[in-house]
């Protein structure tokens, strides 16, 4: 599983899921974008269908891939335990990696209902660019033992690539090109239908 808002997606996201099946040898990718993050302002964000519809187009062809609208449908404030809670019963006897930046780490003490979460899926961490996996200490992950030093025990490196959503919404708010940041689809589908133009989109 891969959350996130995907605002717009990019190749850095396709690029961490490639790492993830080479690195854990898994036999597909969960996209799930987010409906309302609880830990992001929402005034840049756009609607849903859009961020769904740019993931789909992006994944297109791609049989490990798969785009889940489970938070968007649910509604709300997505929380990753109620999500993981409906997923693991829907599929009792898989096994899920929940992949995310090893920066993350520092903030699952903050997730909603962290220690179930812990009990239900694994955690790989994948290195972002400007945060290596050798900068991270137990003692820098606020949570009780053993999970600390597990979490660090499953964390990997990956394919650096210093792009986010942030520039590429300032990008196109000012007019400058996005090629090869993001699949060609999602950089018509952007054009077509005037996403993250004007004030308000970086």
């Amino acid at each position: 599983m891969l959350g996130g808002t995907f605002n717009p997606i990019h190749i850095g996201h396709l690029l961490l899921a490639q790492s993830a099946m080479d690195r854990l040898e898994l036999s597909r990718v969960m996209f799930i974008p987010s409906a309302n993050p609880p830990h992001k302002g929402a005034s840049h964000i756009l609607p849903a269908e859009h961020r769904f519809a740019m993931l789909s187009l992006a994944i297109e062809g791609d049989l490990r891939l798969e785009a889940s609208d489970i938070e968007i449908r649910r509604g709300g404030s997505s929380y990753t335990i109620d999500t993981m809670r409906i997923l693991k019963q829907d599929n009792p006897d898989a096994r899920f990696q929940f992949i995310i930046g090893v920066d993350s780490l520092l903030e699952l003490h903050q997730w909603k209902d962290i220690g179930d979460l812990l009990g239900l899926c694994d955690f790989a961490s994948f290195e972002r660019p400007g945060f290596g996996v050798d900068r991270l200490r137990p003692e820098q992950i606020k949570l009780d033992p053993p999970w600390p030093g597990r979490l660090l025990a499953n964390t990997f490196r990956g394919r650096l690539v210093d792009v986010s959503s942030s520039d590429i919404r300032h990008r196109v708010a000012e007019g400058l090109s996005i090629r090869y940041l993001v699949p060609q689809a999602v950089e018509m589908y952007i054009a077509e239908h005037g996403l993250y133009r004007g004030p308000g989109n970086s």
